[in-house]
């Protein structure tokens, strides 16, 4: 409930934020003398020994992190690399190696989601250097690393930062938390190497290389093996009850909009847990969901359930570098310096 209002807040300037002020003032300030405290070594930030990239934002909420990693994770991989990934493992109970077939509420949905899409090592962990030093100790021929998350997390040092940025919702008014959505100023975005915007572009071009993210859907496959597949048309005459938990449940079903589909929803908190009894009143209707609640909906026994996968896509803006060229580049700087 408080959630929901806060995120209503965030996207305008009023009296409700303006009481809200006071404590953002006291957040920028600690948050500048966590910095400082970085910068001058009294906090100590551990420095791994091979190169690392940090896909994170400046906000709250879902901005899609997560397809980024995957993309970044397979091009990698495509140029010869042997990428890691970390995580914070929002949701889980437990830390250590992720696999494709680890249960969601022990280490998060978005770790098992990237395991199962990608074929790297994937390790859990809320303190990410001590989680990149078990994955290379794991996995020695790992020559660099993706961090999910974690552009706020100072105690790791970073090669590459790519910021991913959703316009308007996701800077909402602009302002620090909590009369805001927003973790980092806006000017945090003029210091990091590369830019992937999710939502409208800026009215601003920017000086790092810019990208826009857009998410290609596949073919809706089986929630109870992960393999069998129909076409869209195949379900424009079943009732259909879509759910979603995730950060923009609205963009899911506007996907769905678009194909066509007619359907009920449901809607979930992000990173929701679901047991069999949130599906006892769905009797006779085609459940639809999103990847990341799949992953989550696996083990339930659901038999007419599907979801739909997502590819990321970047387009260049403003120049003709494709983000995996800048990526290998800002790399090869890295190794060299």
């Amino acid at each position: 409930m408080w959630r929901r209002w806060f995120e209503q807040q965030w996207q305008y300037k009023g009296w409700a934020q303006c009481l809200l002020l006071p404590l953002t003032w006291l957040f920028a300030s600690l948050a500048a003398l966590r910095r400082a405290l970085y910068r001058a070594g009294l906090f100590s930030s551990s420095k791994l020994p091979v190169p690392v990239i940090v896909v994170g934002n400046i906000s709250v909420g879902g901005v899609g992190k997560t397809p980024l990693v995957i993309y970044l994770a397979n091009a990698l991989r495509a140029a010869g690399y042997h990428p890691g990934i970390l995580s914070r493992g929002y949701g889980g109970q437990h830390t250590g190696k992720v696999t494709p077939t680890s249960m969601p509420a022990e280490y998060g949905d978005e770790p098992v989601l990237i395991a199962h899409r990608t074929a790297c090592p994937v390790w859990v962990h809320p303190l990410r250097a001590e989680s990149g030093r078990a994955l290379l100790q794991a996995y020695p021929q790992t020559d660099v690393l993706i961090c999910d998350d974690g552009l706020q997390h100072y105690a790791l040092q970073r090669d590459i930062e790519v910021a991913v940025v959703q316009r308007p919702h996701g800077l909402g008014n602009g302002r620090l938390l909590p009369a805001g959505p927003l973790r980092e100023s806006l000017s945090r975005l003029q210091k990091v190497d590369v830019i992937v915007e999710t939502g409208q572009l800026p009215i601003v071009p920017l000086e790092q290389p810019c990208f826009q993210q857009s998410l290609q859907a596949g073919e809706w496959t089986a929630v109870s093996d992960f393999s069998s597949r129909i076409p869209a048309q195949a379900l424009k005459q079943k009732p259909l009850l879509a759910i979603a938990g995730i950060g923009h449940p609205h963009r899911f079903f506007d996907s769905l909009i678009a194909m066509g589909l007619v359907f009920e929803t449901r809607v979930f908190a992000d990173h929701y847990a679901y047991t069999r009894q949130d599906f006892q009143d769905a009797a006779g209707k085609t459940l639809l969901m999103t990847e990341k609640d799949a992953v989550k909906c696996r083990h339930l026994d659901l038999n007419n359930a599907w979801f739909l996968p997502v590819t990321a896509e970047l387009t260049p803006i403003g120049h003709q570098q494709t983000l995996a060229g800048c990526v290998l580049g800002l790399l090869k700087n890295a190794k060299e310096i």
